[in-house]
């Protein structure tokens, strides 16, 4: 679980005036599936929190944020793991339906069934807020979605993430004093996941305005460590003659993945800048005192955003305020010297 060095609710009310100040509030749009009107809510309140990938660090911080919000505001909250499974997300919306959720935040693990949970919400009438992920009404592919078919989401801004990676890999290249010509970036992400594609397109801008010329290439991965190590370590057996490799991803998962296939093949530390998103995993090589290729990594808090995913829904469900279309929690980069203060707890 992540801890932040100021208390839950200052993090989430400073994350949502940020987020409400950064992004414009809808007013009762139905066509995004999650603003339908609907009288609020009199008496106890009840959420239904669905996540995938529920036993991975963040979405654990994630789920202990979003309880711990709930408690302080009296929510009923049921937090659900959906793993990796989307005829499971169908059935459990379903069934938080029949329990008489008075809203759903959901973090589908395939955005193809995003059409077919917000027509469930809206036969229903039950408010629908997505976290972390971009869910589409009208289509199975949030990349290819009007805006104004977007579910109404909280979580992080893929595009600033992606270019405060892409600036710090930059400035660890430069550091190193590495050479265009015999440096590779591998960019790793599951490629159907759109959040995923806007961080690593803004990390390759970012580090190309920086430092031209590097050639890239894009690794497709499933988001977990072994599936990105298995991809990275067949792409380095297919570019034998490069000294020096730039790694980042959608994810820790994918960053980590692909230092462990480098130092597998032998490549040292001092040839490898990786720089992470998350630091729940980074943080376990810079604890361990050895040289690592994980030369930093972007702190986001799944805590903050379950929080705020919460805050979002009661504000929505007690008072009618309409939901933002998107809504922001903080980032911070951090490293091997400052991640501990940062308030980072590796488990």
């Amino acid at each position: 679980m992540h801890h932040t060095p100021f208390s839950r609710g200052v993090a989430a009310a400073v994350g949502l005036l940020v987020a409400l100040g950064m992004t414009a509030c809808s007013t009762g749009r139905t066509s995004g599936g999650g603003n339908a009107q609907a009288a609020p809510v009199t008496g106890k309140i009840s959420m239904t929190y669905l996540q995938k990938q529920g036993d991975q660090q963040y979405f654990i911080g994630e789920a202990a944020g979003a309880k711990a919000k709930a408690a302080q505001l009296g929510v009923d909250l049921k937090v659900v793991n959906l793993g990796n499974d989307a005829n499971q997300t169908v059935s459990d919306v379903q069934s938080a339906i029949a329990q008489k959720t008075n809203g759903l935040i959901i973090v589908p693990p395939d955005p193809a069934v995003g059409p077919q949970v917000v027509q469930m919400a809206k036969d229903s009438g039950i408010p629908l807020l997505t976290s972390d992920d971009q869910v589409c009404s009208s289509g199975p592919n949030p990349a290819n979605c009007p805006a104004s078919d977007l579910v109404p989401r909280i979580g992080f801004s893929g595009q600033q993430m992606g270019q405060q990676v892409g600036q710090r890999a930059a400035q660890e290249f430069q550091k190193a004093g590495w050479s265009a010509a015999d440096t590779r970036i591998i960019s790793a992400w599951q490629q159907d996941v759109t959040v995923c594609g806007d961080r690593v397109k803004a990390a390759k801008d970012a580090f190309g305005q920086v430092v031209p010329g590097v050639q890239n290439i894009d690794v497709a991965t499933d988001n977990t460590p072994t599936g990105a190590q298995d991809k990275v370590a067949a792409t380095l057996t297919a570019n034998p003659g490069v000294k020096h490799w730039v790694v980042w991803g959608c994810n820790d998962e994918n960053v980590q993945g692909g230092i462990t296939a480098m130092q597998n093949a032998g490549i040292s530390p001092d040839n490898i800048d990786g720089v992470g998103l998350g630091a729940y995993l980074a943080c376990k090589d810079w604890g361990s005192g050895k040289p690592s290729g994980m030369k930093a990594a972007l702190f986001i808090n799944g805590s903050d955003v379950g929080a705020l995913a919460v805050q979002t829904m009661y504000d929505k469900l007690k008072d009618g305020k309409p939901f933002p279309q998107e809504a922001f929690a903080p980032t911070q980069m951090v490293d091997a010297t400052n991640w501990q203060s940062a308030g980072i707890s590796c488990s």
